[in-house]
């Protein structure tokens, strides 16, 4: 592992967690939880093999990581995060959240996956009416399907298609994930190609996540 040789927590943070696709395999170890190669490397498009397997074993030395032999019928090797690499996790909120200011745009060429769409309410929204009835939105963006849960004054979200959502949203990322996170209001997203069905009310209850309160 290279180092910037530099005695400075910053730089010392950077030797164990800076290289290219490090922070992508956390992402993906906490929000898939314990998963295989192959589960990783299907969340991390475009990463050649060899690279994935080197930067697992530096978060391995470094503590980070950590590989099990899962009994049959799975039968193969599941990395996870460590009590170390869990800690991680608020660093990755406050990073996706300084890097909201630069999803104004779609790259064309840009992977999309629903687990990415999964995670954005539960890191950068909160229910704004924690005494409100159970509730829930429907996401679709670029065909990718993932669930909103509203109860209990928690937001809690699944990858997939809800039997009865009382709001769907479709439409396409900028805008379903622009909405969300409060980079801008329905009529906007409407302008993007977002369309709402249902209790449209129910917006008002997710409640962007500031970088202040964050």
């Amino acid at each position: 592992m290279r180092s910037y040789g530099q005695y400075c927590s910053v730089a010392r943070a950077l030797d164990v967690v800076g290289d290219r696709w490090t922070l992508l395999i956390v992402r993906e170890l906490l929000l898939q939880g314990p998963c295989r190669f192959t589960d990783l490397k299907n969340g991390l498009p475009g990463i050649a093999t060899n690279l994935l397997s080197t930067r697992l074993k530096e978060l391995e030395d470094a503590g980070l990581v950590a590989r099990d032999d899962a009994p049959p019928p799975v039968a193969t090797v599941l990395y996870s995060l460590t009590e170390r690499g869990l800690t991680l996790e608020p660093v990755l909120h406050a990073l996706g959240l300084w890097g909201l200011q630069y999803m104004t745009d779609e790259r064309p060429g840009d992977a999309f996956q629903a687990r990415w769409l999964a995670y954005a309410p539960t890191w950068f929204t909160t229910d704004a009416d924690p005494d409100g009835p159970p509730a829930v939105i429907q996401l679709v963006a670029a065909g990718e399907l993932a669930v909103i849960e509203l109860g209990d004054g928690q937001i809690r979200t699944t990858i997939g298609r809800a039997a009865e959502p009382d709001l769907v949203l479709d439409g396409p990322p900028r805008a379903v994930l622009g909405l969300l996170t409060g980079a801008m209001d329905l009529k906007r997203a409407m302008r993007l190609g977002l369309s709402a069905t249902g209790h449209r009310q129910l917006l008002t209850r997710l409640r962007p996540v500031t970088a202040a309160a964050a």
